[in-house]
């Protein structure tokens, strides 16, 4: 098979960015019927359809592959040409990463301000529950993601990060309203908790794990947000599991109470990332490993 000629592949991830073939055309300063046919060309080397044409258009699953390569073409060219025309610097390195809510409300942040006050980059974090920060690498959305899954995407490395300590939290009032007499299978059914969206299993499988209620039987809020879930807490309408990391100060203070003492969930987190990777790439993943591996608990 003869090599991809990108400027289709360009031309459909333009469809899908700009979510139209009108639009795509406008991006491209091209005719939205040139944008149809570079499309068309693209599927007749690759025999098979790469795009569903409904509204917004999207990328079957070849599709989608397709787009991951294209983007990790463009981020090696973003990466590699100044280097080659070292007086270009107009243009910053885009770099985009999936991360759970809770690292990014602890120590994520951190670990990158020394690189992104150092290089020119532009990050866009795709924020995710981290049972699905995968999905995101796997579509070639992002460079990298913060997952809690050990299992290697082809092409890709996983550095184990560390721990993360889920801690079963609540205000003194609250705890004096529902739990007065200790958390029990009675008081949690009355007592409203907080997840982070519906893909969000970890308050059901605290409860389930410990206190053998059935999926289903306890009351949340949905909240995606892990700083709301701080204030929610601290302001009595809920009880949460929310990292210790997160909440030292607030359980120093008094203003959080650990319920469970005795129990709480622990998540391992990995960093997946390309097995091939240079210069700003190498950069973000060995300082974001070093980082994490100081702060978060082996």
């Amino acid at each position: 098979m003869r090599g991809i000629d990108y400027r289709w592949v360009a031309a459909l991830d333009a469809v899908i960015a700009q979510r139209g073939f009108e639009r795509a055309a406008e991006k491209l300063c091209i005719t939205q019927s040139a944008v149809s046919q570079r499309i068309k060309q693209l599927e007749k080397l690759m025999a098979q359809p790469l795009l569903v044409r409904e509204q917004p258009p999207r990328p079957t699953a070849a599709g989608q592959k397709l787009l991951g390569l294209y983007r990790r073409v463009r981020l090696l060219e973003q990466e590699v040409l100044p280097e080659i025309t070292p007086d270009d610097i107009s243009q910053p390195l885009s770099v985009a990463l999936a991360t759970n809510a809770d690292s990014l409300a602890t120590w994520l942040l951190p670990a990158l301000s020394p690189l992104l006050k150092s290089r020119f980059i532009e990050l866009n974090l795709l924020v995710e529950d981290e049972a699905r920060t995968l999905d995101k690498l796997r579509s070639g959305e992002v460079v990298g993601a913060i997952s809690m899954e050990a299992g290697v995407i082809p092409g890709c490395v996983a550095d184990y990060l560390g721990r993360m300590n889920y801690l079963c939290v609540a205000s003194p009032d609250f705890q004096q309203k529902y739990f007065s007499n200790g958390v029990t299978q009675t008081n949690l059914i009355s007592a409203p908790g907080v997840v982070f969206d519906h893909h969000d299993d970890m308050h059901e499988v605290f409860v389930q794990q410990y206190f053998h209620l059935p999926i289903g039987s306890v009351m949340k809020h949905t909240v995606r947000s892990s700083e709301a879930f701080v204030r929610i807490a601290t302001e009595g309408i809920a009880y949460c599991l929310i990292p210790e990391v997160q909440i030292q100060r607030e359980l120093d203070r008094g203003d959080l109470v650990n319920v469970t003492p005795e129990l709480s969930l622990v998540r391992d987190l990995y960093w997946h990332h390309w097995a091939l990777e240079s210069g700003v790439l190498t950069e973000l993943s060995e300082r974001l490993i070093q980082y994490a591996r100081q702060v978060l608990p082996q």
